[in-house]
Formats: C-alpha cells, structure tokens, sequence
C-alpha cells in the first residue's frame, strides 16, 4: 500500500486475481493479488511506484532491501542492478538505480526504458543516466505557452464600491 494512505479507512473488494481499494464510495486503486507458491512460503507483491519516494530519500535502503527482487518491474532492472552492483561501488549504483527507477515512475516509460537497459547489458555497458534522462525528457516544443493576464488591483477596489479611501 501507498504510504500516503497510513491511518485511511479502506474498504477493500476480494477478487480471484486483484483487490478493489476505495476510500468511501471512490474507487481508489486495483491491485494484483499475490498468490502463494507450490512451496507454501508466502507471496509478496511489491509495486515500486508505492516506495519509490522514499528511496530517493534513502537510496542505499534498496541494498539489504527484503523484497529488493520483486519491486524491480522487469527482469532487465535486476540484471542491471546486478551488473552495477559488480562495476561500481555499492553507493554508487544504488544511487543510479532509484534514479532510473523514478524515471521510470515519473516519465511512464518503464518498457521503453527496460529495452534500452537490455541493449545496454548484451553491449557490456552500464547505463548512462544523463543520457536517459535527456532521452526522456519532456519536448520543449510540445510544451503549451501559458500567459497569465493579472488583473490591475484597482479593479478589486471599484468593485468594493469606492476608492481606497473609501473604507477608513
């Protein structure tokens, strides 16, 4: 669960493959259901986007982290991880991991940026994060030009009914 939503009272739907969330009668969120393996052992299901901002806070936490295999969204983050891991000092890579995974989260390009890490790794390179964050990076032209027109405040007080001197 998010963390935003400690101390929220929940009323959860059960299905055979997800879990309905709704605070009152808003539909909140859909959660895939964790089903436990043929081994008895529990199952967990772990979404980055609900840790991701503490991470980026504390990034070396994703080091020892319990469920550090099942918040990566696709194989080819763990094996980058892995590959970081063996390359750079372990601050380091953490560091870079949190960082491609907010990426990831903020820019919605999660498959995209798997298929760039997986060319990375088959050419034996570590990611450059510069270049992907340039990469996936908002178009400057396709952003809309907003103007704001302010209003004089001598406006406010014809609409109070007189002048400045009016109120004293």
């Amino acid at each position: 669960m998010p963390s935003r939503l400690i101390g929220h009272r929940l009323r959860v739907r059960l299905y055979d493959n997800r879990l309905e969330l709704f605070i009152g009668g808003t539909a909140l969120m859909t959660l895939v259901r964790g089903r436990a393996p043929a081994g008895g052992r529990h199952a967990h299901v772990v979404d980055y986007r609900h840790v991701i901002h503490a991470l980026r806070h504390k990034p070396m936490a994703l080091l020892n982290l319990v469920y550090r295999d099942q918040l990566f969204p696709r194989d080819a983050c763990r094996l980058t991880f892995d590959r970081m891991l063996e390359k750079l000092p372990e601050k380091s890579a953490c560091r870079i991991m949190v960082s491609l995974l907010a990426l990831a989260h903020e820019r919605g390009c999660e498959a995209e940026l798997a298929i760039l890490l997986t060319a990375d790794l088959a050419a034996a390179q570590l990611p450059d994060i510069a270049a992907l964050h340039a990469r996936f990076a908002p178009d400057p032209a396709a952003l809309p030009d907003i103007v704001v027109h302010l209003t004089p405040l001598i406006a406010y007080e014809d609409l109070l009914g007189g002048g400045a001197g009016a109120a004293a």
